[in-house]
């Protein structure tokens, strides 16, 4: 891995968390970012060392990034994301100067009602073969 990557431990069954994903890998162009799904042994991994516990695999509640050595979920997570990507996406990282209770409180809205909203997958995504080397254990 590069030392200059972050890695995004994602709900590899919900279509939201994958749409998000594409979105993100469109937008990467340096291909800053990495991925793992949180229901992989990699996405454990990543969790147990950055002393996080989700409330259940099977309906996980955040995306999770993993930067500079350092875990950040739910909001601060995208934000952080969106302020690496290309095109005017950074732009949203403004939105780190909003309460982080506001904040988290939106994004838990959507994590709650995500699969209801967006559906989900009876497994995890799979990379094309172009993409493999960005997904970690792939």
């Amino acid at each position: 891995m590069q030392k200059s990557s972050s890695i995004i431990l994602f709900d590899g069954v919900c279509n939201l968390c994958n749409g998000f994903v594409q979105f993100i890998i469109r937008h990467d162009a340096a291909g800053y970012f990495r991925f793992a799904a949180l229901q992989s042994a990699e996405g454990q991994a990543l969790l147990a060392a950055h002393g996080i516990s989700l409330p259940a695999l099977s309906d996980p509640d955040s995306v999770v990034l993993v930067a500079d050595g350092q875990a950040y979920q739910h909001s601060t997570a995208v934000l952080r994301i969106a302020r690496r990507l290309g095109g005017i996406w950074p732009v949203l990282a403004i939105g780190l100067l909003v309460p982080r209770a506001w904040r988290d409180a939106a994004y838990r809205l959507v994590a709650r009602n995500r699969y209801r909203w967006f559906g989900r997958q009876e497994a995890c995504l799979l990379p094309t073969p172009a993409l493999k080397s960005r997904f970690l254990g792939s």
